[in-house]
């Protein structure tokens, strides 16, 4: 069944890794993820594909030749692939963002 409206706070936080936590819902192969990141996440490359908006705190994401800093309100366009590889580090206590990722879990009924 077809969900226009996702309510977050109902939702169970999971931990993937140190640092890390957050809370998804999957539907039609998209994954919705609120996801939480503290500075205790251990420094590592990611090759997987990011694509939202930082709702609080700040980041630096270093890609290959380059080191990013986003904000609050910015938004985080990054694709899969090797050649996008990039590693990021929480500035300050955490950052809290929004993203939305391909996924082929089956659909929450």
């Amino acid at each position: 069944m077809m969900s226009y409206k996702i309510k977050f706070d109902d939702l169970e936080w999971s931990h993937p890794f140190v640092g890390v936590k957050d809370k998804s819902y999957v539907q039609d192969g998209k994954k919705l993820r609120l996801v939480e990141y503290s500075k205790e996440m251990p420094p590592h490359w990611c090759e997987k594909g990011h694509y939202g908006i930082i709702l609080e705190g700040t980041f630096e994401i270093e890609y290959g030749n380059e080191t990013l800093t986003y904000h609050k309100g910015d938004g985080v366009f990054i694709p899969n692939g090797a050649e996008h590889k990039h590693r990021a580090r929480v500035i300050g206590e955490k950052v809290t963002a929004l993203l939305v990722e391909e996924n082929s879990e089956r659909n929450h009924e």
